[in-house]
């Protein structure tokens, strides 16, 4: 147990040279924990599985080494050295030689050299020596150039008015040469370019062309799924995508939905297609019309994966939408091509599948649910409130100047009595208490007011004088 955890701590070691040693962060960044620690990993990777083969089955001359961005190299071990994945080499180039990372080794490269088309009788350059430390000085000062060497060859393809634009530049590792990565949309002629970028850096200058996936994948990013693109993270090769693509999948043709950061149709465009094509081979065609005895039926939509069909009356909107299976759409197919007409899409009992199978109670799938406003229902005790201060506000308005006459009329009588019974009220309890010199002297202002009353009806004649005149004469009755 001990020599396995040994052996697998001299892996890591391999796998990722010390920061004295100069080994390139970005070649040395890789998942180990998905691959056990046997060497970088990401989507210019591939696992050696041959590697655990005993008996020299897995040895071979062939190397492959990884230069910066997704530039690789296939080279010829001819001196034997003794390699492991995230060793820094001295490989052989043209002119000098440049710093690479060893990625692979053993059989396996042979096959990776057939993916990436390699011709069996194409010239293979040899690797001269694993990466001195006055090698990797080199190639750490060549690199902190590349970054100022691309603002100034952009400023230089900008005054030549050249529609081209420079993504990035890689120096080699002796820093006798740089390639410029371009991207343009059209032809572009920069021998013009070429020759002032060879004056002002003093250098050998190559000009490669990417397109805007390899710029994407090279710069990465998140895509609207919320995982990393898929050009940066695993895909290796670029197969174009085209509108069809969505078509098959019914997938609404929205440029901003369909495009990704490169302002290219999405490569996921591509990886279901091949599922939905050979699933709508199983399927009745969509220019086929289905006869019934009432009506005739047009295609709406399909539901390839549950190979259910839906119809409508109507070719352009959605009427009376019916539902059926696959093997359904086939039957009536056949039958209308013997003349023949059934009495309905659906078999007989077969439930309608338009028909909802629950209730939303929260109304979540009502497109409308923002415009309708609920109302809230009141409960008692605010109701009652409620009417209690519309009666307030009745009465306030009832007595406001704006209110007509017979209003404020109807108003006094119906406080007239009220405020009569309050004052006898009062006045019994005030002379139930033994007598009250407030409330005395309001019952003599009231008996005053009641004697001028009756003197102003008798004349001006107090109560009692003239005897009887001051009684109303009542008629005599007729003698018999």
């Amino acid at each position: 147990m001990a020599d396995d955890k040994n052996i697998e701590s001299r892996r890591v070691d391999a796998v990722q040279p010390s920061d004295a040693e100069g080994g390139d962060a970005e070649l040395r960044m890789g998942c180990r924990s998905c691959c056990n620690g046997d060497g970088p990993r990401g989507k210019l990777h591939c696992y050696n599985y041959l590697e655990d083969i005993p008996g020299g089955y897995a040895d071979d001359d062939m190397v492959e080494v990884q230069f910066k961005n997704t530039r690789k190299g296939f080279y010829k071990n001819s001196t034997n050295i003794n390699l492991a994945i995230g060793d820094m080499v001295a490989v052989e180039a043209m002119p000098g030689h440049d710093i690479g990372q060893v990625t692979l080794t053993g059989a396996l490269v042979r096959l990776q050299m057939r993916k990436a088309n390699v011709k069996p009788d194409a010239e293979v350059r040899r690797i001269f020596r694993k990466a001195r430390q006055n090698d990797l000085e080199k190639y750490e000062e060549a690199r902190a150039r590349e970054n100022d060497t691309m603002i100034r060859a952009r400023k230089i393809a900008e005054d030549l008015k050249l529609n081209m634009k420079i993504g990035d530049v890689e120096f080699q590792g002796d820093g006798n040469k740089a390639i410029f990565y371009y991207i343009a949309d059209e032809r572009v002629d920069f021998r013009q370019l070429i020759k002032i970028l060879a004056e002002t850096f003093k250098v050998r200058i190559e000009m490669k062309q990417i397109g805007a996936r390899q710029e994407a994948g090279r710069i990465g990013g998140i895509g609207p799924c919320g995982r990393p693109l898929c050009c940066s993270s695993w895909m290796t090769n670029f197969v174009s995508v085209a509108t069809s693509a969505a078509r098959y999948q019914d997938i609404s043709l929205n440029p901003q939905k369909l495009a990704g950061q490169c302002a290219k149709l999405k490569c996921c465009l591509n990886f279901e297609v091949d599922t939905y094509v050979e699933s709508l081979k199983r399927l009745p065609e969509r220019n086929v019309r289905l006869e019934t005895a009432d009506s005739t039926y047009y295609h709406f939509k399909t539901d390839i994966f549950k190979r259910e069909i839906t119809y409508s009356t109507d070719k352009n909107i959605p009427a009376n939408l019916v539902t059926i299976d696959a093997a359904r759409a086939f039957e009536i197919i056949a039958m209308n091509k013997a003349g023949e007409k059934p009495l309905q899409l659906q078999r007989d009992g077969t439930p309608d599948k338009n028909e909802k199978k629950y209730n939303d109670i929260l109304d979540q799938d009502n497109l409308n649910r923002f415009d309708n406003k609920k109302k809230k229902k009141r409960r008692p005790d605010k109701q009652r409130n409620r009417q209690n201060a519309d009666q307030a506000a009745d009465g306030n308005k009832a007595s406001s100047p704006q209110a007509t006459d017979e209003q404020r009329q109807e108003k006094r009588q119906e406080r007239r009595p009220q405020q009569q019974q309050q004052q006898r009220d009062g006045g019994n309890r005030r002379q139930g208490k033994g007598g009250n010199p407030q409330g005395d002297d309001r019952q003599r202002r009231n008996n005053g007011g009641n004697e001028r009353r009756q003197r102003r009806d008798n004349g001006g004649k107090p109560r009692g004088e003239g005897g009887d005149e001051s009684r109303p004469q009542q008629p005599e009755a007729p003698q018999s």
